[in-house]
């Protein structure tokens, strides 16, 4: 079996160092590693496969012999960078959000479009976290009732926000209990015992350019440019795994027995749905897990074909780093790269 050559850009970041976990896990084919980032964080020794490598900052050279290039380093970032990355042979698998609605960039959840991966260009756009445990568990059903609309509401952890984040609920967690005072350096508000309705800017239509990208992607990935998607987004003081309150209205009536059926069959869900027995996911318990989760799971009272679900998933894992990883095992399987 042949190995890679594998680089990381943003190595040191929390999806980043989580990309190098999966790797190894999931036992993928490297030959060699390279770990990247900014002049600030060359230096840092990261461990793989029970060796410590050195970060190297990022530089047209880095990407030098590479064979797939996994990039957590912000739009700018890869904006800059991917185009150097595939003019060295590269095929680049980028996190941010900088190509995900670029026409010639397939946008990849591997159970749901893995057949889009055999038509890029070079570069492989991975979807926001929160699209991605979504798309995840509607498919399914849109496969068998065409979904004609979803109203979501997520519940998302601040490590979607990066280490500083993580950093911020500790912190200010800690200072309330010491009678403190401490404002988060990465969130908009305060986060510790509270729900900031806030993800990402706001745009002119007033819904957050975090709540656009889910009406976007969802299309664009389900290939259904047809469905209507309606989301709030608001950051909790979780510090691993997006929750979500979907409610979908397909075009014929679907029952929940009906769903539950089809998703316990689906590729990549775990169905957790015993409410009497206050069985549900939960992002306590899905945490470092690469599933996505589904339960409470009901007929839905405001539309004739509706239905309503929870579902819940690592957002460091599924939501980036694993669906990354999955997109590169694709590439290997299909003999793309």
């Amino acid at each position: 079996m042949k190995n890679y050559n594998i680089a990381i850009l943003g190595a040191t970041g929390a999806v980043g160092q989580t990309m190098l976990r999966v790797l190894e896990e999931r036992n993928f084919p490297v030959d060699e590693i390279r770990l990247l980032a900014s002049e600030r964080s060359a230096g840092k020794e990261l461990e793989f496969m029970g060796i410590k490598y050195k970060v190297q900052p990022v530089s047209p050279e880095a990407f030098e012999g590479i064979d797939i290039a996994l990039f957590s380093a912000g739009g700018s970032r890869s904006k800059e960078w991917a185009p150097v990355a595939v003019e060295k042979g590269a095929i680049v698998i980028d996190n941010s959000s900088a190509f995900r609605m670029d026409d010639d960039v397939p946008l990849v959840v591997p159970e749901v479009n893995p057949e889009d991966v055999k038509w890029h260009k070079g570069i492989i756009a991975n979807p926001n976290c929160s699209t991605i445990q979504m798309v995840v568990a509607l498919n399914p059903i849109h496969k068998s009732k065409k979904i004609k609309r979803v109203i979501v509401s997520t519940y998302q952890a601040v490590s979607g926000a990066g280490a500083t984040a993580i950093k911020d609920l500790e912190e200010e967690t800690k200072a309330f209990f010491e009678g403190k005072y401490y404002y988060p350096e990465a969130l908009p508000n305060h986060i510790a015992f509270n729900v900031i309705p806030h993800i990402d800017v706001f745009l002119d239509n007033d819904y957050t350019k975090e709540e656009m990208k889910m009406f976007n992607e969802t299309r664009k990935i389900m290939h259904a440019p047809e469905i209507k998607v309606s989301a709030t987004c608001a950051r909790v003081p979780v510090f691993y795994g997006h929750s979500e309150a979907v409610t979908i209205e397909t075009e014929e009536p679907i029952s929940p027995e009906e769903a539950r059926e089809i998703l316990k069959n689906a590729p990549g869900v775990i169905l957790e749905d015993d409410p009497q027995n206050n069985v549900y996911p939960m992002p306590i318990e899905v945490a470092g897990k690469d599933e996505v989760f589904v339960g409470r799971i009901r007929k839905d009272l405001a539309f004739d074909n509706g239905l309503s679900m929870w579902v819940v998933a690592d957002n460091l894992r599924k939501g980036a780093a694993t669906n990354a990883v999955q997109i590169a095992e694709l590439l290997v399987e299909y003999g793309l790269v």
